[in-house]
């Protein structure tokens, strides 16, 4: 029984680590948000990159899927500083593309906002109407208001080998509040767009954080059931030991290198060299497999793990998924 148990832990931890491999990887793009801008500044009062903030919500959805591993945000922007791409070389599939293959990405998935309003009823009785308890509303009459927020999303998922855009997705959100008020009275704020923007912590609770995570879900179910018509691309890691002390492992590569907290990767060190003997080049190496490092930090420039082997690793050995 106990040998069954085993070779199933191992069989369900084999599918667990396939699944990740095939996950396709991607970067997501700040989203444009030039045509809605005077509607978002309606919103808030003021400016806000929700643009950022929209594609922000759509990395967090695609992460928790099925299908995708998005580069981390810093490396992305590093690389954008760097090549110095401005906004609509982003939105340009050719510009993406390139972007992407800097990235090492299977797809860069790009996407516009275009709508970010309102759609509200009002409907004003007077005072002298009967009601059905008392025979009449009183002084001021009564109100009905029913404001309606309505969030729009286009998105593309752009081949960074070919720039040819793989798949489109639409999606439109809405959410309604209403109020009733007798004399002016009652209702309250049922339109506002919460406080400090699209990244606020009470943004999901407003009239347009609902409509807009309703648009943001219909997108990442769409680009979920679109991700088989990328093709899968294997992140290759390769790095170094940079210190290793006790069963805590430090590298010399991190985000931008490829690593995700979660990945465990191979630790292996260099046995020797085969030489050409008639040139003294290097044909290859040989390597020992030290043990493995499960990674559990990792910032742009470095990683941490946790070593696991029979030996100890040492700094100098060579740290890689394949």
């Amino acid at each position: 029984m106990r040998r069954w148990i085993a070779i199933l832990s191992l069989a369900i931890v084999g599918v667990s680590t396939m699944a990740a491999q095939q996950k396709k990887i991607v970067a997501v793009l700040d989203f444009d948000y030039a045509t809605v801008k005077s509607a978002s500044m309606a919103w808030f009062g003021t400016d806000q990159d929700i643009g950022k903030g929209i594609a922000d919500m759509l990395i967090e959805k695609l992460v928790n899927g099925n299908s995708y591993r998005v580069i981390d945000r810093k490396r992305l922007d590093k690389i954008l500083a760097e090549q110095n791409f401005s906004n609509s070389d982003r939105a340009d599939p050719n510009s993406a593309a390139k972007i992407g293959r800097i990235l090492g990405v299977s797809a860069i998935i790009t996407g516009s906002i275009t709508q970010f309003g309102r759609d509200d009823k009002h409907q004003n009785y007077g005072g002298g109407l009967a009601s059905g308890v008392t025979g009449r509303f009183g002084i001021g009459g009564y109100h009905h208001n029913e404001a309606k927020a309505v969030v729009g999303i286009t998105v593309q998922l752009i081949n960074t080998d070919t720039g040819e855009i793989l798949a489109a997705a639409r999606g439109t959100g809405t959410s309604k509040r209403t109020s009733t008020s007798i004399s002016g009275a009652g209702g309250g704020d049922i339109v506002g767009g919460g406080g400090g923007g699209v990244g606020s912590a009470n943004f999901g609770q407003t009239i347009i954080g609902e409509a807009t995570l309703d648009a943001v879900g219909q997108i990442a179910s769409q680009l979920e059931q679109d991700s088989g018509k990328l093709p899968a691309r294997e992140l290759i890691v390769n790095g170094l030991v940079a210190d290793a002390t006790g069963g805590t492992i430090i590298l010399n590569i991190g985000t931008r290198g490829g690593i995700s907290v979660g990945d465990r990767l191979q630790v292996r060190r260099k046995i020797r060299d085969i030489k050409d003997p008639a040139t003294g080049r290097v044909l290859r190496s040989i390597e020992d497999k030290v043990g493995e490092i499960v990674i559990t930090e990792a910032d742009e420039n470095s990683a941490v793990g946790n070593f696991e082997g029979a030996g100890q690793a040492r700094v100098g050995d060579k740290v890689t998924n394949r």
